[in-house]
């Protein structure tokens, strides 16, 4: 069973000012794929907050893949890019590169997400936009290799 953790990027969340209504149906979602969710967090819009969530879920919580929500579009609070690519240690760019594509077939702002992915020790991690219809479209889009790629990494193996 691949083992999930989750960023949602939101200062607004975070602070109370706006409910979290991506938690519910991101958890069907998971539940939907057969993945597990091992935790979840609301983080700010900061790039050195980001990053040290990050940091710390590899370190500590082990997961087979961080997910990010949000903070991949052009908004000067936009930072989840920049912010997973200052803790991988290899970038993955055809993951992004692939979402946007796919996500090209429907709408035509989603050649405004700079989401991508990487690898931190044997954890992925994926930038996914912060919309919940978003969220499951580019999971659909990526899941099929999921197993794969954490296998590949070699994090399958660990408890």
């Amino acid at each position: 069973m691949i083992r999930v953790a989750v960023i949602l990027i939101s200062s607004k969340i975070q602070s109370g000012q706006k409910p979290d209504e991506n938690r519910k149906p991101l958890e069907w979602i998971l539940t939907n794929h057969q993945l597990t969710l091992l935790s979840y967090d609301v983080v700010a819009d900061d790039r050195q907050a980001i990053s040290r969530r990050l940091v710390t879920l590899c370190e500590t919580t082990a997961p087979h893949i961080i997910l990010t929500l949000g903070g991949t579009g052009v908004r000067p609070t936009d930072w989840a890019p920049e912010a997973t690519r200052d803790v991988i240690e290899k970038e993955i760019p055809g993951i992004g590169e692939a979402m946007r594509a796919e996500s090209l077939k429907k709408v035509r702002t989603a050649m405004l997400s700079r989401g991508t992915a990487g690898i931190k020790g044997t954890t992925l991690i994926l930038n996914l936009p912060g919309s919940v219809k978003g969220v499951e479209e580019n999971l659909d889009m990526v899941l099929p290799l999921l197993e794969h790629m954490v296998g590949k990494m070699g994090s399958m193996a660990r408890p």
